[in-house]
Order: C-alpha cells, then structure tokens, then sequence
C-alpha cells in the first residue's frame, strides 16, 4: 500500500472535533489507514486573511485507494461536515478541508488533482504539522525541514 500524506483544516464551529471526527472518518482502517496524526494547530488564516483562525492537522496514510479515489473519498467525508465547495469561497471558512498533499512518490497533473500539492512547500500551516510527523520527508526533490526553515512561521501555536 502507498503512503500518502494528507493535511485537515477547518474554522468553523468545534474545528478541533469536526477534524478528529474527519479523520476517523476518513480512515476506515480497511482501504485507508492512519499511520500517524500530528498534533492539532491553531494558524493564522491564509489567503483571505478576514476571518477566524484555522486548526490544522496532517496524517500519514496506507492506502489501497488510487490517487483520484483517495480524493473522492476526502470529499465525501467533507461533504459529510457540511462543505459545499460549488458554493463557498476560495480560502474562506469551512467546516472540513482536507487535502491530498502526497500519495507515495506519485506525481499527478490531472485536472482534478496535482501531486504532490501544488502550494504545499508556501504553506506553514501544512509544513509545521507534517514535519512533526515526517521530519525527515523529502519530497519532489525537495527537504520539508529546509524548505520550513524559510517560511514565516509567525502565529502558528502548537495546541494541547
């Protein structure tokens, strides 16, 4: 089974729960599942700055899921906290996001999803929580804890 990378966020109502709720969802234990879980994260919000703080998360996975399947699923379990993404707005609040951010070495550039996640090496939010749970990764060619070194961290707060 390939192991993928997967990062969970949401800003809306009981973050924290609805994301280890999403990830006990997500994982079935059968065709996905959990290899390790960071800890959860209170981030400052990205791109659309006006609104509430973010709580984020990343997990490691197995997986007898394809690429496009793994992010049928993701979406399922979003839907299933209430995300509707025809209707709301790039990088606004939502209850449940949850990203595919690696699926083993795989590179993937399909309309529906690009691997490993296009935006992944701009993002503390994503980078902070993965390095606690592969601080060693190297991905695309790249070191995860060279390319943290480089980005602001400022205002991410590692929760209990």
């Amino acid at each position: 089974m390939p192991r993928a990378f997967v990062a969970f966020g949401g800003n809306v109502g009981d973050a924290r729960d609805t994301i280890a709720r999403g990830i006990a969802q997500f994982c079935d234990g059968d065709r996905v599942r959990l290899i390790a879980r960071s800890s959860d994260y209170k981030t400052p919000p990205w791109g659309k700055t006006d609104q509430p703080a973010f709580i984020n998360a990343c997990i490691a996975i197995d997986t007898a899921l394809t690429p496009l399947g793994l992010l049928d699923r993701a979406h399922e379990v979003e839907r299933a906290f209430g995300r509707d993404r025809h209707k709301e707005e790039r990088w606004g609040p939502r209850p449940l996001d949850i990203d595919l951010i690696t699926y083993g070495d795989e590179t993937l550039d399909d309309p529906k999803l690009t691997l490993p996640h296009p935006r992944m090496f701009e993002r503390a939010f994503v980078l902070v929580p993965l390095s606690e749970i592969a601080p060693d990764a190297v991905i695309a060619g790249r070191s995860l804890r060279e390319v943290l070194e480089r980005l602001d961290r400022g205002g991410i707060e590692r929760l209990a």
